[in-house]
């Protein structure tokens, strides 16, 4: 038999009181400043990670105010390494929107949290729960777990009717009261004992009511997303030095992968033909390089494709005149590197290169 929405809340609650995480960086102050900036970094990313990104963001943006005033370049660039970058661009530019519609305070109705750039239902039930005490169910990963494995609920959470009983689920279990300690618990739980792969029956507080324990399906709820080969992709960069040592980086376009990020030139033309990059360097750029030096490849995944990244480095004996700086280039000395917003894959070729 499965619990009853108030026994299942009662478990977590008390679970939550005992053994729940209760000093994590946003828990101290948890405005909903801060608990919103924790909430974007957290979405596909473990906390142990989170945690230094969230204190050195918090450094140089202490109020919602810092963030909106801030240059998205110096945002993306506290950003680098976290993955998934539109959650960057999102925070910066929904900062900016509360600046705008809501004076510079962070809002406390669902309808318009929910309504801000990179924020969904369950982001916004988190933050208003979590920083406002306010009850909103959520359904992250762990959460989705969590009442998948207790109630026996088949299939994959992607899919919509799946998704619909989660949260019908979701809702029916978040008490009345307490909400935001709820919710703490129920990540928590995921996180900490109701894990993907090994999770930890013996010490779970709902382990006596949950269908996949009592059934050994632990390891088939929730059902994975369904298994698809990922294609590979192949591009070219190109590392251009000019004569004082400096590289030449290109601001991505604002979607896309890396969006509105620095990376290095791109090109379609394969490493290995020197002679159609200089054409290309030539047709783009107004200079011809004498030499078109092959590195090593690189490979990089993201989650729906591979890439396969050729290399080729070419070094100046003059600046080219059509490049220039603001024009969506910039030459880059290896000082200023660390302030720009870098993918981590070209962060770690520049880093190669002796950058």
């Amino acid at each position: 038999m499965t619990p009853s929405p108030e026994e299942f809340a009662s478990s977590v609650l008390d679970w939550f009181d005992q053994h729940g995480r209760h000093d994590l960086p946003w828990q101290r102050d948890p405005t909903p400043y801060r608990v919103w900036v924790s909430e974007i970094m957290l979405q596909q990313t473990q906390v142990s990670v989170v945690i230094p990104y969230f204190e050195r963001f918090m450094a140089s943006f202490p109020t919602l105010a810092d963030l909106a005033a801030a240059e998205l370049d110096a945002v993306l660039a506290h950003w680098s390494g976290l993955g998934y970058y539109a959650r960057g661009r999102n925070l910066h530019r929904a900062a900016v929107l509360i600046r705008e519609r809501h004076g510079g305070v962070f809002p406390e109705d669902f309808a318009a949290v929910e309504s801000l750039p990179g924020i969904g239902r369950s982001t916004a039930g988190a933050i208003l729960s979590l920083a406002c005490g306010q009850r909103h169910p959520i359904l992250d990963g762990n959460v989705k777990r969590v009442l998948a494995r207790v109630f026996g609920v088949d299939g994959w959470p992607g899919q919509r009717a799946v998704l619909a009983e989660l949260w019908r689920l979701a809702e029916c279990c978040t008490p009345q009261t307490r909400a935001g300690s709820y919710n703490q618990g129920m990540m928590d739980l995921g996180a900490t004992l109701c894990t993907r792969t090994r999770p930890d029956c013996a010490r779970c507080p709902l382990a006596g009511r949950c269908v996949a324990q009592r059934q050994g399906r632990q390891r088939e709820l929730p059902a994975p997303r369904p298994r698809q080969e990922l294609p590979t992709r192949a591009t070219t960069l190109l590392a251009i030095f000019n004569p004082a040592g400096e590289i030449l980086l290109e601001r991505r376009p604002p979607s896309g992968i890396w969006g509105g990020l620095w990376s290095l030139p791109e090109t379609g033309v394969p490493a290995s033909d020197s002679a159609s990059i200089a054409d290309w360097c030539q047709d783009r750029f107004g200079f011809r390089p004498e030499r078109v030096e092959r590195l090593a490849e690189r490979r990089h995944t993201f989650s729906h494709y591979h890439l396969r990244i050729e290399l080729a480095r070419i070094a100046l004996s003059a600046y080219p005149a059509r490049v220039q700086d603001g024009l969506g280039y910039r030459w880059s000395a290896p000082q200023t590197i660390d302030d720009l917003g870098l993918p981590a894959p070209i962060a770690r070729i520049l880093v190669d290169l002796s950058l």
